[in-house]
């Protein structure tokens, strides 16, 4: 999606022609909503053309889903790995949440909304992704408050908040709007060591 290796740079996004028009398709439509057709129609394809590339809606759902876990996993791990200190690795990790749900919205919101969707093996390994991601910031939280840096004794329950802030942003950011990308960014962290009482 968008290959960098800097976990701060969107790239434009360069998804496979099928794995594109179906993240377009789900968003405007929902994946119930959107038939195999519509999606071979949007990349223009024939359906049998599209089943060279996918077994099923299902199979299409699957991919998109664990693109954008991959992509959201391996940018929380990059920002991790440029810091050292309990601060740093909260701010930088609330920074990587914040910008992927700004840069990469339609494709965070199809992951989310649509894992209900998923069949059931697959949506208890898009849950486990989800899980690793929580656990990082869980974990930082934790760290912090066991070093005397954050005030909380509540890492869990603090870390679901800010994920929850986090994912709130593509609800109603926009690249047009009256803030910066990177203002934003800063006054979501602040909101965030709030939640955490740094000291």
């Amino acid at each position: 999606m968008g290959a960098s290796t800097d976990w701060r740079e969107y790239l434009p996004e360069d998804l496979p022609k099928v794995l594109d028009a179906a993240l377009q398709e789900f968003a405007e439509n929902g994946y119930h909503g959107t038939s195999i057709r519509d999606i071979a129609a949007r990349a223009k394809l024939s359906v049998p053309g599209l089943y060279h590339y996918h077994a099923s809606k299902q199979d299409i759902l699957v991919a998109l889903v664990t693109t954008v876990m991959n992509d959201l996993t391996t940018r929380c791990e990059a920002a991790l790995a440029t810091a050292t200190t309990p601060q740093d690795r909260f701010d930088r990790l609330v920074e990587c949440l914040v910008r992927f749900h700004m840069f990469r919205r339609e494709a965070a919101f199809v992951a989310a909304s649509e894992a209900r969707s998923l069949d059931p093996d697959q949506r208890r390994e898009y849950v486990a992704s989800r899980n690793r991601v929580q656990a990082m910031i869980d974990e930082v939280i934790a760290d912090g408050h066991a070093g005397g840096v954050f005030a909380t004794p509540y890492a869990k329950d603090a870390g679901r908040a800010i994920t929850t802030m986090a994912i709130g942003v593509a609800s109603w950011y926009r690249a047009d709007g009256a803030l910066s990308a990177d203002e934003v960014v800063r006054r979501q962290v602040e909101f965030a060591r709030g939640v955490v009482g740094r000291r």
